[in-house]
């Protein structure tokens, strides 16, 4: 199992048949793999593994499994706490709080506005469950929409295609962004994208940040294009000390830590645990990913 800071060394010993890699990345896992001949299986507690692959793990028999849907409950939780932050300008209350002023405003409903999603997975789709129970309408983006047909919690499904993209930011007043990141998401959300989006639209970001044009949502924050942004994920983590992010007064940041409720590790841990079970049984895993797509 890889969960330390430094590179294990089977030399000497039996080496495993399975890998848990719990809070590393390729630059563990990579140095050892000439010596794990005998694995057949490696498991992340992470849904995302784009800093886990390379190349020969990649091209190898060995199934490679994740956390995925692990921590969908609780930043679908972040999601709809992030609509109702800009939905009923709850900063506004707090700064008139602090100022001792009476600042009586007319917050906005949040039932029949529209949600957008990209990424209909598990965050994806406990989000729009919350969503619905808020009464809003759910549109998402995916590659075959006409497998939405029958989905409660879908009003609408686009193709991924840039021309769907785009018509999803145009109709959303809520922006969700909980894609994987792949070769194909990297800057999925751009320039075009963000110009798309109404000027009242808040951007959502739960996936992956480098799947958002930073410097691009930079731009059209400062110049107020869109009310705002809550954003759980970054380019570059931790944030830089002085990023512009820091100081814009309609974005609503979270240092990566969303999922970070009580507990918050007990499923990831459980659904290793069942997998275990299961591989030792020699029945079917869950989550395994496609390595060369990526998720």
């Amino acid at each position: 199992m890889v969960k330390g800071q430094a590179p294990l060394d089977f030399q000497g010993r039996e080496a495993p048949d399975a890998i848990l890699v719990c809070s590393a990345n390729r630059t563990l896992l990579e140095p050892i793999w000439p010596l794990s001949a005998g694995v057949r299986w490696v498991h992340s507690r992470w849904a995302g593994i784009e800093n886990l692959l390379f190349p020969a793990l990649v091209e190898s028999d060995v199934v490679v499994t994740n956390g995925r849907g692990s921590f969908a409950e609780s930043l679908a939780e972040f999601v709809m706490a992030a609509v109702l932050f800009f939905a009923k300008d709850l900063r506004r209350m707090r700064k008139s709080q602090a100022e001792g002023r009476w600042d009586p405003f007319d917050p906005e409903w949040v039932k029949a506005r529209t949600l957008g999603i990209l990424g209909y997975g598990e965050i994806g789709r406990a989000a729009a469950m919350r969503a619905k129970a808020f009464g809003m309408r759910v549109i998402g983006v995916r590659r075959r929409p006409e497998h939405a047909a029958g989905d409660s919690l879908l009003d609408e499904a686009l193709p991924s295609t840039s021309t769907g993209r785009l018509e999803l930011m145009r109709r959303s007043d809520y922006v969700l962004v909980c894609t994987p990141l792949t070769p194909e998401t990297r800057g999925l959300v751009g320039a075009a994208e963000l110009q798309a989006m109404k000027a009242s639209g808040v951007l959502i970001n739960v996936g992956r940040g480098a799947c958002v044009d930073e410097p691009a949502l930079v731009d059209v924050l400062r110049a107020g294009r869109i009310r705002g942004a809550a954003l759980d994920v970054f380019e570059r983590e931790p944030l830089p000390a002085g990023h512009a992010l820091f100081s814009l007064d309609n974005v609503l940041l979270s240092p990566h830590c969303a999922d970070h409720v009580p507990g918050w590790l007990d499923d990831a841990m459980a659904l290793f645990l069942d997998n275990l079970e299961r591989f030792r049984q020699g029945a079917p895993l869950l989550n395994v990913v496609d390595k060369r797509a990526g998720y």
